[in-house]
C-alpha cells in the first residue's frame, strides 16, 4: 500500500472551509481538430479547451452532421486562496458550443477527478439541462471510500449521475457511437471513451509519450491493473487519435502544453511503455508513485466530484463545506 493510500485511509478529524461563487476568467488555450480518417460519415470534430491552472484538457466532441455534442472532462474554476468558484472554463466550453451551433447531449467525466472540480454539475444545472451526465458504474466504489473519509452523507450508488456506463456501453452521437472502454488502474472508475476508427478520450490513463502514464497510488489503484488497461488502448488502430486529460509539459522540460497524440506514437515513444513488460512497468510505476505528492486540490475536488460536480450536502446551518482532513494531529498535539 502506498504512502498516499495509507494517508488517505487513516481516520482523522475534519476541518471545514466554506465556499461561495464569483466570476473570473483564467488564462486558457483552445484548439479545434478534425482528424482525416476514411469513413462513410464525416469524422467527429474535436475542440480542446486547455486550462493552465489545473493543466487539464477539456473537450467538446461533435458530430459534424447532426451537431450533437459531448462535453468531456470539464473544469469548474476554484480559487483555493479566496475559496471561491467561478465559471471561466465553462464559459469557454459553451462559447465553442454556441459558435458552432452544437446541441450538447452528453456531459462525460472519464473518472472521479482528484485534481480539479468537475464542471459537470454547473453545466447540467445552468447551461445544458437536457444533456445527460455520464461516468463509470464503478463510481460507487470511489464514493464509498471518500464519502467515509470526508464524513459526507451521500448515496454511494452513483445515483447522482444520469448514466452509469459499463464495458461496451455505447452513447449515440449523431452518426457516431461513443463506446465506453473500462480502463481502471489510476482509479477503479476510470473509463476511456472510444469513437472507433477516429479517436479515444483516455482521461488520466496515458500522458504524452514524454510523460508516461497515470499514478496508481489512490485507494483501489493498481499498476498491474493499469498495465492491462493500457494494453487495451494500444490494441486500437494505430492511427487512432488519443486525447489526454492532463499535460504538465514533461515536468517543465517542454515549452508548450500538448494534449493530443496517437496510439502509434504511444506505442513507439511512451517512456513508461517502450521495451517494458508488465513486471518492469509495475516496478517503474510504483517507484514513481512513492515520490509523488498528493494533488493540490485533492479534497476540494473530491468533495464535489463524488456528488457529480455539485456542492456537498449542506450542514444543518444551510451552508456547504469543503472538508480537509488534518493528517498529523497526533504528531503535533498530545492526544
Amino acid at each position: 500500500m502506498s504512502l498516499l493510500t495509507r494517508s488517505l485511509l487513516r481516520p482523522t478529524p475534519m476541518f471545514g472551509l466554506c465556499w461561495r461563487a464569483r466570476w473570473s476568467a483564467e488564462r486558457q488555450c483552445t484548439r479545434s481538430t478534425s482528424a482525416a480518417y476514411s469513413s462513410a460519415a464525416p469524422p467527429p470534430v474535436v475542440h480542446a479547451v486547455f486550462d493552465e491552472a489545473t493543466c487539464t484538457a477539456q473537450y467538446v466532441v461533435a458530430c459534424a452532421e447532426s451537431k450533437e455534442a459531448a462535453i468531456v472532462d470539464s473544469v469548474l474554476d476554484f480559487d483555493p486562496v479566496g475559496v471561491k468558484l467561478s465559471t471561466g472554463n465553462i464559459e469557454k466550453l459553451m462559447a465553442v458550443v454556441e459558435e458552432n451551433g452544437y446541441h450538447p447531449k452528453w456531459i462525460v467525466d472519464t473518472h472521479v477527478h482528484a485534481d480539479h472540480i468537475s464542471g459537470m454539475g454547473v453545466l447540467k444545472q445552468r447551461f445544458c439541462p437536457e444533456a445527460k451526465t455520464v461516468i463509470s458504474h464503478n463510481v460507487s466504489k470511489v464514493q464509498g471510500v471518500f464519502s467515509e473519509l470526508l464524513n459526507v452523507p451521500i448515496a454511494t450508488d452513483g445515483s447522482q449521475f444520469d448514466v452509469l456506463v459499463r464495458e461496451g456501453t455505447k452513447l449515440q452521437l449523431g452518426s457516431h457511437h461513443i463506446e465506453a472502454m473500462c480502463t481502471p488502474g489510476h482509479t477503479p472508475a476510470c473509463t476511456s471513451y472510444v469513437i472507433r476508427g477516429h479517436c479515444v478520450f483516455v482521461g488520466d490513463t496515458l500522458f504524452m509519450p514524454d510523460s508516461g502514464t497515470a499514478r496508481c497510488d489512490f485507494p483501489m489503484g493498481s499498476a498491474h491493473t493499469l498495465y492491462g488497461s493500457i494494453q487495451k488502448l494500444l490494441a486500437l488502430e494505430p492511427n487512432t487519435k488519443v486525447y489526454l486529460c492532463h499535460d504538465y509539459r514533461a515536468g517543465g522540460s517542454r515549452e508548450e502544453f500538448q494534449w493530443e497524440t496517437s496510439v502509434e506514437e504511444e506505442l513507439a515513444q511512451n517512456i513508461h511503455l517502450v521495451d517494458a513488460d508488465e513486471s518492469s512497468f509495475v516496478a517503474k510505476r510504483e517507484a514513481r508513485d512513492k515520490i509523488l505528492n498528493a494533488p493540490k486540490l485533492l479534497w476540494q475536488s473530491l468533495s464535489f466530484n463524488i456528488c457529480a460536480g455539485l456542492p456537498p450536502p449542506p450542514d444543518d446551518n444551510g451552508a456547504s463545506y469543503i472538508r480537509l482532513p488534518l493528517r498529523n494531529l497526533k504528531d503535533v498535539f498530545k492526544q
